[in-house]
């Protein structure tokens, strides 16, 4: 295992400085990665984009009909080893599928992630040999399609509190499971669920492959009728008996808890994926728009006041793609090396996403959000218009919707980051210690007045980003020491720690990819990339000093109150304030000149 240790681990970004050489850029795509991508574009653009509308009027079978067509042309086992019909391709690889794949409706995205991800992934990776060898080729070929029963109208947040009961029969051949799953995406056309239910007493709940049989006690409502992802086939589905045979539990008696988490983990990096084409098209859009929009007899796409909007747009989503394919890779890695070290790939695959959980999360959070504001201000430039079901803004706004809620709550989320961290760091898997002391050292010295020399490109925003981590450290030290393990009793001051250690993971990938292309391909050809990557930090610092203050003034009081205070103004202060207004301009020219998102 000794490669491993040469490997960052998750949450070590905050302690460790990361040069630019050592991160996955998409700008680094192999040729068959190329490909793969431009091939997943010209599905989507013949089969989904120009029927937008069959979607939006919740034309079901026409949602099955593209998945089946997904499945002809290998997008669904992208993921699934070559053994069980896949193609086996890397992480990566799959994450880019996933992202292209989701761009032009939430209802087939939805579909696909359901499928590809919580729907055939935990057979693949908890799965016996027997179970992968009958139901991953299927699945993989999109002969059968599969869907993922874990909530119930009383267990959302708090999965493991089920009430779904699994009762062994008298001749030990089989279990009897009842109960009410709901929110299922996929029920309506699949041909397997994998359901999680309750042995006896267990602490834990127990994952089960049940096939779709209507004569074996399955049943289900209606489709829900629901703000977006309006043809995405969602239903609750009742088990009443159903008969599943002992080899079709998953994996071990009790782990059903353990495997549900590891699921969603690999769902949560892959839904940040699956947000990240929907923003570059929103983009494009609203820049269309604005170009043809004439208004004062002037295009609206020369005033500032859309311009701003625009170059903001552009600046999230491009650091939403690099801190994906940043952590993308990170797992890949990962992953390679557990193989090379003689680990099977499904121990290893589950290892690396593991391994990488906070990353997920943060992932999760961030682009979910942000593909929330990109639509909502594609409605915005569109003025009456983007209100109007007759433009492609409502649908992308009404879909962005749900990606907050599922694959765990984004407050689920944020205080999952600082919790795993906090864990990581007692367990001795990220030295927070340490590094939180000497910035308390820190803040008892003299800051040193020395003027720096920032004449490299980015010197100054990386030295930023190394102030950004000492001001995490700084406020969840203090909070660690203070609260100790109760600290997830205070769920406040968690998501405010979370907000600073979401915008220094966003941040530093952005500046890091950006400061890759300007060693490969010269600064003066990427203005409009460092423009962007500029504008992103500045609004990280700022949100890091809101979020900063907010948690400082909830927990400490009196001189240290104000030593921290101080120290956050030290850690947020730029030495030259970036011109916002100039970097938003050149952002938003080249949008403008080009008439689309073109990064």
């Amino acid at each position: 295992m000794a490669e491993v240790k040469d490997i960052t681990r998750g949450g070590q970004f905050l302690v460790k400085e990361t040069k630019c050489e050592d991160v996955f850029t998409p700008e680094d795509f192999s040729e068959e990665q190329v490909m793969m991508r431009d091939t997943v574009k010209e599905f989507v653009d013949r089969e989904l984009w120009p029927h937008k509308d069959r979607f939006e009027n919740k034309d079901y079978a026409y949602t099955k009909e593209c998945m089946e067509k997904a499945g002809e042309l290998g997008f669904l086992g992208v993921a699934v080893p070559e053994e069980y019909g896949g193609l086996g391709m890397g992480f990566v690889s799959t994450m880019l599928v996933c992202d292209y794949i989701s761009g032009a409706t939430g209802s087939f995205s939805t579909a696909f992630g359901a499928h590809t991800g919580i729907g055939t992934m935990p057979i693949t990776l908890y799965g016996t040999e027997e179970q992968k060898k009958k139901y991953v080729p299927k699945l993989a070929s999109g002969e059968w399609f599969g869907a993922y029963c874990l909530t119930e109208p009383g267990a959302g947040s708090d999965a493991n509190s089920g009430k779904t009961k699994a009762v062994l029969s008298d001749d030990g051949t089989h279990y009897k499971i009842t109960g009410q799953k709901m929110w299922i995406s996929n029920a309506g056309f699949c041909s397997l669920f994998i359901v999680f239910a309750r042995i006896e007493d267990d602490k834990n709940i127990t994952g089960f492959i049940v096939e779709n049989d209507p004569s074996n006690g399955i049943s289900m409502n209606e489709e829900e009728h629901k703000l977006g992802i309006r043809a995405s086939s969602t239903r609750q589905v009742f088990f009443n008996e159903t008969k599943v045979p002992v080899e079709n539990m998953l994996s071990e008696r009790g782990n059903g808890f353990k495997i549900a988490m590891n699921a969603l983990n690999v769902g949560r990096i892959k839904l940040a994926a699956a947000c990240l084409d929907a923003q570059r098209r929103t983009i494009s859009g609203a820049v269309k728009y604005a170009n043809e929009r004439v208004q004062f007899n002037t295009a609206i796409s020369s005033f500032g006041a859309i311009r701003a909007k625009l170059a903001e747009m552009a600046a999230s989503a491009y650091a939403g793609e690099s801190a994906c394919y940043r952590a993308a890779k990170s797992i890949e890695d990962r992953i390679e090396a557990r193989v090379a070290a003689g680990e099977s790939h499904q121990d290893a695959e589950l290892k690396g996403v593991e391994e990488f959980a906070i990353e997920c999360s943060i992932l999760k959070v961030a682009v979910s959000e942000d593909i929330q504001n990109c639509s909502d201000e594609g409605i915005q430039i569109f003025g009456g218009m983007g209100f109007s079901e007759d433009t492609p803004m409502e649908s992308a706004w009404r879909d962005a919707r749900i990606a907050r809620i599922y694959e765990g709550t984004n407050e689920i989320n944020r205080m999952l980051s600082v919790g795993m961290l906090v864990k990581k760091a007692m367990k001795g898997h990220v030295d927070l210690l340490g590094p939180a002391m000497k910035v308390a050292e820190e803040l008892m010295g003299i800051p040193s007045f020395d003027k720096p020399d920032y004449s490299e490109l980015f010197a100054e925003e990386k030295e930023i980003i190394g102030k950004l981590k000492k001001a995490f450290l700084m406020v969840a030290g203090s909070a660690v020491q203070k609260y100790g393990p109760d600290l997830d009793q205070h769920q406040q001051l968690l998501m405010a720690a979370s907000d600073i250690l979401i915008e220094i993971y966003m941040a530093e990938s952005v500046i890091l990819r950006t400061e890759k292309l300007a060693k490969n391909k010269g600064a003066e050809n990427v203005k409009e990339q460092i423009a962007m990557a500029q504008l992103y930090l500045y609004k990280a610092v700022d949100t890091v000093n809101t979020k900063g203050k907010e948690g400082i003034a909830s927990f400490a009081e009196g001189d240290e109150q104000r030593m921290m205070l101080m120290g956050l103004k030290r850690f947020t202060k730029y030495t030259n304030m970036p011109n916002v207004v100039a970097l938003r301009e050149t952002i938003a020219a080249k949008l403008v000149d080009e008439n689309a998102y073109i990064y």
